[in-house]
């Protein structure tokens, strides 16, 4: 665990926000000078702490839908699963790659634009590696509820804590190979200063922060956010599956969450669970209190509960990896 105070807490949770602003405007915030809040990203980045920044990006306004793949593994060898890690990993339309210790092995989500595409690619993948699959389950993301990282403030009671819904089934939204080029960019560098864009797509900077407020005010762009290791701030991220007997008391379900300052994410699917809420919590103890808390608080709501802890992330891009 690393040793940071409650400043510190309070410039990763302004990097969230937007981590575009410049450190004199989180200074303000924060109550600390232009050159203190410097150095202390700089240490948090050495430390681990601050782990990249990332452009928040909401893929369904481009025309994507999001596939979510399932698989547990038999027969398999470290080799076997590296190689199918690597496959994944490598495929530019996924999203998430990740191992997990819970019900399921191996969780893959893949960016669709076209739906046939997507069936070539998983007839492709069965014929490379369906012996090593015990079972798998293909679902359909809808969409997440995305909340404020109140975590970071300990007893935090900020009023708004949601940033933003992202849903399928919008309007698509027509952008040109340039803006294409700059989400590349940002998705993976969301602190690149514009005179640097600038150079690199061969413009002016004015050019580079037109096309970014756009991107913006589209809601393309949702936001510039920065990725934190939790482990090294003793936190722990745990992904929960409700299933629901009463599926009426979903809304009293989510809006009981929503005031909760470890609720990070509310995720929405067809074909697994009916609510799929992620936490940011100290450890498995308080994990366990929680769902007993859910489970008293809307007694014979719910059938189930399960929850999975993420063992390793392989790969985590906001967006398709697309090629000019």
């Amino acid at each position: 665990m690393s040793k940071i105070d409650i400043k510190d807490r309070k410039i990763l949770y302004e990097l969230d926000q937007n981590c575009r602003q410049s450190n004199s405007q989180i200074g303000k915030k924060v109550g600390l000078g232009r050159d203190v809040v410097s150095y202390r990203i700089k240490k948090m980045e050495e430390e681990g702490i601050i782990q990249n920044y990332w452009a928040h990006i909401d893929n369904f306004k481009l025309g994507y839908n999001v596939f979510r793949i399932y698989i547990n593994f038999q027969y398999i060898t470290n080799d076997v699963k590296e190689k199918i890690i690597s496959y994944f990993v490598d495929y530019p339309n996924s999203w998430v790659v990740a191992s997990s210790k819970s019900e399921i092995d191996l969780a893959v989500v893949i960016w669709v634009d076209n739906i046939y595409y997507f069936y070539k690619f998983w007839s492709e993948t069965l014929d490379k590696f369906e012996q090593y699959f015990e079972k798998h389950t293909i679902s359909i993301y809808i969409g997440a509820d995305v909340y404020k990282k109140t975590f970071l403030l300990f007893d935090n009671k900020e009023e708004k804590r949601l940033i933003c819904n992202m849903r399928c089934s919008k309007k698509k939204i027509e952008i040109d190979e340039l803006d294409y080029k700059l989400l590349n960019e940002l998705v993976v560098n969301a602190r690149a200063q514009l005179i640097d864009l600038a150079e690199k797509f061969d413009c002016s900077s004015q050019s580079i922060n037109y096309r970014i407020k756009n991107l913006l005010k589209s809601g393309v762009i949702i936001g510039f956010r920065v990725k934190i290791d939790l482990s090294k701030l003793n936190l722990q991220h745990f992904k929960l599956d409700i299933y629901l007997k009463k599926h009426k008391l979903k809304k009293d379900i989510i809006r009981y969450l929503e005031e909760k300052n470890y609720l990070e994410y509310m995720n929405y699917s067809m074909g697994w669970s009916d609510l799929e809420p992620e936490f940011v919590v100290r450890d498995m103890n308080e994990m366990l209190s929680i769902l007993d808390e859910i489970n008293n608080t809307f007694s014979g709501a719910i059938k189930k509960q399960s929850f999975f802890i993420v063992d390793k992330v392989y790969k985590l891009r906001c967006m398709p990896q697309i090629k000019f």
